[in-house]
């Protein structure tokens, strides 16, 4: 039996935090192959890999098998967050490789499943201010945030402990800008949030143009971007 599991470096980081002793669900496993890799590398750690369709559950529990890990890797069919019981005292939500608005979607769907949850890893491949927002509007505190890029693709990974005291911004644009850039991504400006944002950049110069060039333009979502454009060039100053 090979008890090795292969982890590209973006799963490997989101399983640098999952803490020991957890009992974690990973929400669209793909596979299972980070519950085997975390579970493996530290035998107090529990997991459930959720999947909704049946040919991705039945991979993922040929994984589990081929690692030997039955007694600690329950493997389910289901939408979302309806995978977790009650019961099973869950108390870390990993979802990874989706869209940020799917994400969103899992987690508010899901939301009374979060009773006993204090930590969310959430990796979105799009939109990581409707996460961040996500966090907010279920009492989840933005704890670290990390940008990284693999295979030509930038990545964020956002990690989130439950907080009763959220904090509230007194400035609406400063808060808006906190959710699009991600305000410890923005104290670190690293070379690939700047890479990232540079891209954006561009793209937006590009979709601007063309809204000014249309016969009929919409000038509310053209306001929007022209805006979104100005924070861009202030963060990269």
């Amino acid at each position: 039996m090979n008890a090795e599991v292969k982890l590209s470096d973006r799963l490997k980081k989101i399983a640098s935090f999952i803490q020991p002793g957890t009992h974690f669900a990973d929400i669209g496993s793909d596979h299972a192959y980070l519950p085997c890799y975390v579970c493996l590398q530290d035998e107090t750690i529990r997991a459930i890999a959720g999947e909704v369709r049946n040919g991705p559950f039945l991979r993922a529990k040929e994984t589990v098998e081929h690692f030997q890990l039955e007694q600690r890797i329950d493997v389910r069919l289901g939408n979302g967050l309806e995978v977790i019981k009650h019961e099973d005292e869950v108390n870390t939500v990993v979802v990874a490789g989706m869209g940020g608005t799917l994400i969103s979607n899992i987690i508010h769907e899901g939301r009374e499943k979060l009773t006993s949850v204090n930590r969310l890893i959430l990796q979105p491949n799009t939109n990581s201010y409707v996460v961040r927002k996500t966090f907010i509007e279920n009492k989840f505190s933005l704890i670290e945030e990390i940008i990284l890029e693999e295979n030509h693709h930038i990545y964020e990974i956002l990690v989130a402990e439950k907080n009763d005291t959220i904090n509230v911004y007194n400035e609406k644009e400063e808060f808006d800008k906190q959710l699009l850039f991600g305000p410890i991504l923005m104290k670190e400006r690293s070379k690939t949030f700047i890479k990232k944002w540079q891209n954006e950049r561009e793209k937006l110069h590009t979709i601007i143009e063309q809204m000014e060039k249309a016969s009929v333009r919409d000038e509310k979502k053209l306001a929007y971007f022209k805006r979104q454009l100005r924070w861009i060039e202030e963060v990269l100053i």
